[in-house]
C-alpha cells in the first residue's frame, strides 16, 4: 500500500501497478483501460509516493508476474547487478536528481544502463518534465554499426521509406532515389511491404541489395515484413541485411504479433550467420509504440507507458542496429492529441536511451487525431535536441502505403541545418563523392547526368 496527503485529502494505492498508472500523465489509452488518475490532483499524490519508492522494489516487486511472463522473466534474470550497485540506494525522487546531476555524465550513464529495468525507467519518467526528459536522454551516447556508425554525439540518421501500395519496384525505386539526392538513408532504408508474398518480398530485397552494391552505399536495407517470413528469405539465399519485428511489452502482446523470445534469437542468429556487416554485428531493427499492449488484450493492468519500457528490454536483450517508437501511429485512442503525442515521443526517447538502445522515432500521426504537422515540427525538434538517433524520411510526409503522416526528407534537412546535426561519417563521405553535398556537408543541386538519375532512367527504359 503506498500514500500520500493532498492538503486536508490523503490518497491511497493499492500497489506498485496502481500507483505507476495514476503517476502516469494524462492519455487516452490508459482512460480507455481504466487505469488513469482520476483527477490531476490524485495523478499528483501518486507522483509523490512514487518518488519515495525504492529503485530497489522494482526487483521485488514485478508489474507483470514473473511466472507468466518471459518479459518479466528476462527483465529480473538478466538483471545486471555490478551495474546497479552505484545507485541501488535511491528512491525514484533521488534517481531524478541523481540523472540530472553533473555526476551522471555520459560515462556513467553507460556504466549503469544495464542495472536500470525498464520500469524504473518509466517511473522516474513519470516525475520529470519535458525539459528534465531532454536533458537527460542527451546525455546518454549510445553508437551501433553494420556498414556504418549510428549514433555519433552531434549526428542524426534517417531511414528512407519508400513505401508504395501496391510494392512497385519503379515506384519505390523513384521515392529511393527521391531520399537519397535529398541525403536520406543513413541509418537504413526500409520497405514498408504491402504484400506477404514470399516472392515479392524477395524481389524486394534483391532490388535494395542491387542499388546499394552498385552505387557502394555505406548503408543497410531492410524489408520490414514478419521476422518469419524473414527467416524464410534467408532460407533461400536472399540478401537479407536487418531483421526486423514490432514487438510489445508483455508476453501475450508479443504472442499476438506471432513472436516469442525464442523466435527472436533464431532470426538473430540467422542474420549473424551471413555476416553481411562491414563495420559490425548489431543485425536487428525493431519498432515499438504506446498502446500495442493494451490494443491486445494484454496490458495486465499496467498503464501504457510502462509497457511500452518493458519492450526495450526485449530489444536491448538483441542489441538492435535501430529501434524506434512509432508514436502517433497507433491513432487517439491511446494518444489523443498533439500534447499528448509529444509527451510520449519524449518518453520514449528518454527510457530507450536510459536503458541503452538507439533510440529513433518517427514522428507521427493518424489523420483522425487532434494533431497536425506543427505539432510533428515542435516533437522533431525536441527529440532532435535531446539526441535523437534517427527519424524516418518519407515523400513529401505523407506515407501514401500505409496512410499516416510522418516526417519528410525536408523535415531532416531543416533538423539538421537548425542544429548542425551531421549524418553518419561513412555515409556523409559517400555523399560528398557523389556529388550529392558540397565540401560543407550541403546539399547540392542534382544534374541531369546525375548516376543514380541515369540509373533510374535507365530502369523505366
Amino acid at each position: 500500500m503506498y500514500q500520500a496527503t493532498l492538503g486536508q485529502r490523503g490518497y491511497r494505492f493499492g500497489g506498485l501497478r496502481q500507483l505507476m498508472a495514476k503517476a502516469s500523465p494524462a492519455r487516452s489509452g490508459d482512460y480507455l483501460a481504466e487505469v488513469a488518475a482520476e483527477s490531476a490532483e490524485e495523478r499528483m499524490a501518486a507522483r509523490i509516493a512514487l518518488a519515495d519508492v525504492p529503485l530497489k522494489a522494482f526487483l521485488q516487486q514485478p508489474l507483470v508476474p514473473y511466472e507468466k511472463d518471459e518479459v518479466t522473466r528476462l527483465i529480473i534474470d538478466g538483471h545486471d547487478a555490478a551495474a546497479f550497485e552505484p545507485i541501488s540506494h535511491l528512491t525514484i525522487g533521488d534517481f531524478r536528481d541523481w540523472l540530472l546531476s553533473e555526476q551522471a555524465d555520459s560515462a556513467m550513464l553507460a556504466q549503469v544502463a544495464a542495472g536500470i529495468t525498464p520500469e524504473m525507467a518509466a517511473a522516474v519518467s513519470k516525475i520529470m518534465r519535458n525539459q528534465d526528459l531532454i536533458l537527460v536522454a542527451k546525455k546518454c551516447r549510445v553508437v551501433t554499426r553494420f556498414r556504418n556508425t549510428i549514433g555519433l554525439p552531434g549526428h542524426l540518421s534517417v531511414r528512407l521509406q519508400p513505401n508504395h501500395p501496391t510494392d512497385s519496384l519503379q515506384g519505390i525505386d523513384a521515392s529511393m532515389l527521391d531520399g537519397l539526392l535529398y541525403g536520406s538513408g543513413d541509418a537504413v532504408v526500409g520497405i514498408n511491404p504491402a504484400s506477404d508474398s514470399l516472392p515479392l518480398l524477395e524481389k524486394l530485397n534483391y532490388m535494395l541489395d542491387d542499388v546499394i552494391q552498385r552505387f557502394a552505399i555505406p548503408t543497410q536495407s531492410c524489408v520490414l515484413t514478419h521476422v518469419t517470413n524473414t527467416l524464410r528469405l534467408m532460407e533461400r539465399g536472399a540478401p537479407v541485411d536487418l531483421v526486423f519485428q514490432s514487438i510489445a511489452g508483455t508476453e501475450a502482446a508479443n504472442r499476438g504479433f506471432g513472436i516469442s523470445l525464442a523466435l527472436l534469437a533464431e532470426a538473430q542468429q540467422a542474420a549473424l550467420s551471413l555476416k553481411r556487416g562491414t563495420l559490425g554485428d548489431n543485425v536487428m531493427y525493431f519498432e515499438t509504440g504506446q498502446g500495442s499492449c493494451l490494443s491486445a488484450n494484454a496490458h495486465h493492468g499496467v498503464d501504457q507507458q510502462t509497457c511500452e519500457a518493458r519492450a526495450y528490454a526485449v530489444a536491448r536483450h538483441f542489441s538492435p542496429l535501430l529501434i524506434n517508437t512509432v508514436v502517433g501511429f497507433i491513432g487517439p485512442e491511446y494518444l489523443y492529441d498533439g500534447k499528448q503525442i509529444i509527451r510520449a515521443g519524449l518518453e520514449d526517447h528518454f527510457c530507450g536511451k536510459l536503458l541503452g538502445l538507439p533510440l529513433g522515432c518517427d514522428v507521427c500521426y493518424t489523420n483522425h487525431a487532434e494533431a497536425d504537422q506543427d505539432d510533428m515540427d515542435t516533437l522533431l525538434t525536441l527529440l532532435a535536441a535531446a539526441g535523437l538517433t534517427f527519424l524516418i524520411g518519407v515523400p513529401g510526409a505523407d506515407d501514401i502505403m500505409l496512410n499516416y503522416q510522418s516526417t519528410s526528407f525536408h523535415d531532416a534537412l531543416y533538423i539538421r541545418e537548425l542544429l548542425g546535426l551531421k549524418h553518419a561519417p561513412e555515409f556523409a563521405a559517400w555523399l560528398a563523392a557523389m556529388n550529392i553535398t558540397d565540401e560543407r556537408g550541403r546539399l547540392r543541386d542534382a544534374a541531369a547526368n546525375h548516376p543514380l538519375l541515369l540509373a533510374l532512367q535507365g530502369e523505366r527504359t
